[in-house]
């Protein structure tokens, strides 16, 4: 499983045999950054006046300087998405909460309308009960009435 890869890549005009665990494409990349790097530095003016081992340590503290700029970076956006993820947690605990809140709310609002259709049914039954009492008084009143002006 642990393949060796190798690959030639050319850093800084010369060519190099590399050799690894990782694929060839990316020892390819690896390279091509070194010597991407080591190009940028060469631009500058000075820098090909200096002796050799200052132009090797001046390449290494900038690969290292890049490295540990991206590792903080890296650092930096992995609690931005610990935050984010705390964020979401708590936006999602509180979404349930409200959800739990409108069906409790829901549900009390049907036994309200129930109870409210209900009492609209009993009153209606309490009118129709009032209507025909009134009714039939009203009627026994009139023959009642009617009845002592017979005798009259």
């Amino acid at each position: 499983m642990n393949e060796k890869h190798y690959a030639q890549v050319l850093i800084d005009g010369k060519i190099y045999t590399l050799g690894g665990a990782e694929e060839a494409q990316y020892l390819q990349k690896v390279a091509s950054y070194i010597n991407d790097k080591t190009a940028q530095l060469k631009a500058k003016d000075g820098f090909s006046k200096q002796s050799q081992e200052y132009q090797s340590v001046m390449i290494q503290l900038n690969i290292a300087d890049d490295y540990f700029k991206a590792a903080e970076q890296a650092r930096e956006s992995q609690k931005q998405r610990d935050d984010m993820e705390k964020e979401s947690y708590s936006l999602k605990h509180d979404l349930v909460t409200m959800q739990m809140k409108l069906e409790n709310l829901e549900r009390k609002l049907q036994e309200a309308e129930q109870k409210q259709k209900q009492a609209e049914e009993e009153l209606l039954k309490i009118k129709a009960v009032q209507t025909a009492s009134a009714a039939s008084a009203h009627g026994n009143n009139q023959n009642f009435f009617s009845g002592n002006n017979g005798h009259r």
